[in-house]
């Protein structure tokens, strides 16, 4: 989140906090070397499902509500849509407190992996930024949304 200015898009703490958790949920070598390792500062993956719906209520409605506010346009709305609905059924079928191995072992993982990737690079490539680079720390998004 060092390309382009994230708070060019009104609500752009909450455009971070949806990139922070699509990033982690994209990357299956994080979910393996962070969640399952139990690294600390960078919570898990319930923690990066609340970080997508919390204050967006995507689980409650389309992310098409908010584009020019959070989303820059349909294509970005849509492709977070399929990536909330494809990891809120696990999140839902595992229980919000199962251990990330019944997530990352869930068979429905890997689509909802690709899901995320797909939206996470399409909103870092939007706002100027590598979507390759690892996810930063919970701390490092505090700080950037501090600003």
């Amino acid at each position: 989140m060092g390309g382009m200015p994230l708070n060019d898009m009104p609500w752009w703490r909450w455009r971070a906090n949806v990139r922070s958790a699509l990033h982690m949920l994209s990357d299956p070598g994080f979910h393996r070397s962070v969640w399952l390792a139990g690294q600390e500062g960078y919570g898990d993956v319930t923690d990066a499902v609340y970080r997508l719906v919390e204050d967006t209520w995507l689980d409650n409605w389309s992310a098409e509500r908010y584009v020019g506010a959070i989303f820059r346009d349909s294509g970005e709305a849509q492709a977070v849509d399929l990536a909330v609905l494809r990891v809120l059924r696990i999140l839902h079928q595992a229980g919000p407190d199962a251990p990330v191995s019944a997530y990352l072992e869930h068979p429905g993982w890997p689509e909802a992996v690709q899901a995320a990737r797909d939206a996470h690079v399409r909103l870092a490539t939007a706002d100027g930024d590598d979507p390759d680079v690892p996810p930063r720390s919970l701390e490092l998004l505090r700080v950037l949304t501090r600003a």
